[in-house]
């Protein structure tokens, strides 16, 4: 194996990725593995140049949330290099290549799935672009959540949003969210949702001690912050994500309910469909706005990457007009919105 191996590459991808997104401890382990990583340091290191892994799998994601999990379970050479410790790079590396050999089963066992970070910041949009859609249909609210994980934002009525001089959501949330917000405040309004529904591949039950372990491993060591607010929405999630291929299970989903608008939200997750995937989903999307009318619609609220950059986009569409509208653009993890309104 060549020390110019394409792991190397994905790697120092995700060191500018975290350094991006405010985790100058994960860009530092990235550039650690990037630079370091041997296919002799064990099964670990032979399972991650054994492959070509695509981009979409995010492989350094998946051993670092492994990792992640060791030190939040009390490993403790790993707990004394990682934060709220500034170890030197030395220190972290060889607390990490041990972790690697001792705890080779575990961190395969991460290898083998996708993250699932459920990032409750990005309801910062959800709030907003529900907002806009609420004003234009004075109707009951549906929500149905595509890749929702363990479902945390499928809460998002019951959370607060703050802006420059004004305040969105009830008046005792779970939790509130604070995010650099540029432009317009979104519509003022009441959300009145009356069901919620998700879907995942391999949903995580948020009342299961060990599954609430493994959500968060999933998130940075360091940033408290993005803790905090997480758990707290774990505390209060009682929604049960329904686990099924959500092609499959989206065309039963989207049959027109009168006298109630229909909102489906997907963030961050459109990008890992294969292209005839999203194909597919685009066109059960189309099917559904044709049935849609006045008092039976449809929106889709989305936080997706595009060409576009900074961050990610977030688009409106609603049925019957079949109208889009990208209402800005935010953070892939919600530190910042760029409200176009």
């Amino acid at each position: 194996m060549t020390e110019d191996a394409p792991i190397r590459d994905r790697f120092r991808g995700q060191a500018r990725a975290c350094a991006d997104l405010g985790s100058p401890f994960m860009d530092r382990l990235m550039t650690l593995f990037a630079e370091r990583l041997s296919p002799d340091d064990g099964p670990v290191a032979e399972a991650l140049f054994g492959r070509d892994w695509p981009k979409e799998a995010v492989a350094p994601l998946r051993i670092a949330s492994g990792l992640h999990w060791l030190a939040r379970g009390g490993d403790a050479a790993l707990v004394a290099v990682y934060p709220p410790q500034d170890a030197p790079d030395d220190a972290l590396w060889s607390a990490v290549r041990d972790a690697m050999e001792r705890e080779a089963e575990t961190l395969l066992r991460f290898l083998a799935q996708p993250p699932q970070t459920n990032e409750v910041r990005r309801s910062s949009v959800l709030i907003a672009g529900a907002l806009v859609a609420a004003e234009r249909h004075a109707l009951p609210i549906e929500v149905t959540e595509l890749g929702a994980s363990a479902g945390l934002n499928l809460n998002f009525d019951r959370f607060t949003l703050e802006g420059p001089g004004w305040r969105r959501g009830p008046a005792e949330p779970v939790l509130t969210l604070r995010p650099d917000w540029r432009g317009p405040p979104p519509p003022e309004g009441v959300l009145d949702i009356r069901a919620r529904e998700g879907v995942d591949l391999a949903p995580l039950d948020p009342t299961d001690p060990a599954a609430r372990a493994r959500l968060m491993a999933y998130l940075w060591p360091d940033q408290p912050q993005r803790l905090a607010l997480t758990e707290a929405a774990l505390a209060a999630a009682d929604t049960k994500v329904e686990g099924a291929d959500l092609l499959d299970w989206l065309p039963g989903r989207l049959a027109p309910r009168e006298g109630r608008l229909h909102l489906v939200t997907h963030t961050i997750m459109w990008q890992y469909l294969p292209p005839e995937g999203r194909a597919k989903g685009e066109a059960l999307f189309a099917e559904a706005g044709a049935r849609a009318t006045a008092m039976a619609p449809l929106a889709r609220l989305s936080l997706e990457a595009d060409d576009g950059g900074p961050g990610a986009a977030v688009r409106l569409t609603t049925w019957p007009s079949g109208a889009t509208e990208t209402l800005g653009r935010a953070c892939f993890h919600g530190r910042w919105v760029d409200w176009a309104g």
